[in-house]
């Protein structure tokens, strides 16, 4: 792979057509932006946000030219988009994450006042991501739980204890693709 860009359209595919931000500007708000070209804390909104989207969208920084939300990438309900929705679907880069499920997976956040969970979005977004061996993440802003791969089986890529039969296929498949970053 030649970039994070390349593994991220390897990991969830090309922006999808029709997927465009529109007035969504829930990422702009939500991360949180620390480089050297341009910074801004979680919870912020952008300086350059306007109700039409992004003021300077032609000539944004590298940081926002480069990151996709999850949302324009993965089959997702169209009701999944984050100012709809309350969920900002994300893959994540960890440098030096403390284990092998942290070093690249995807992350759902849910954004405050988001009712996605009692109204069942967050279900069916966690049920369109948790199929591949990417790992899922889901941070209610409060704490962030592992979400796939399972208990079980996550248990025992970390352990590196022998699996069960049933279990076996699916933990080489973990250990094999994320063994580096353990």
């Amino acid at each position: 792979m030649s970039s994070a860009a390349d593994l991220e359209t390897t990991l969830l595919g090309p922006v999808l057509p029709g997927r465009d931000c529109g007035d969504c500007t829930a990422c702009c708000s939500v991360l949180t932006v620390d480089t050297p070209e341009f910074s801004k804390p979680a919870g912020v909104a952008c300086v350059h946000v306007t109700d039409g989207g992004c003021a300077i969208h032609a000539v944004r920084p590298t940081i926002c030219r480069t990151w996709f939300c999850g949302w324009r990438r993965v089959a997702l309900p169209d009701a999944a988009r984050p100012d709809r929705s309350g969920l900002l679907v994300s893959l994540n880069f960890v440098r030096q994450p403390q284990n092998c499920f942290e070093g690249v997976s995807i992350n759902i956040r849910l954004m405050p006042g988001s009712d996605a969970i009692g109204s069942g979005m967050a279900g069916r977004v966690l049920d369109a991501l948790c199929g591949g061996l990417v790992p899922v993440w889901f941070s209610d802003g409060a704490r962030k739980m592992l979400m796939h791969p399972d208990r079980e089986v996550a248990a025992l890529v970390l352990s590196g204890a022998p699996a069960p039969a049933a279990l076996r296929g699916e933990v080489a498949g973990w250990r094999e693709r994320y063994g580096m970053f353990g």
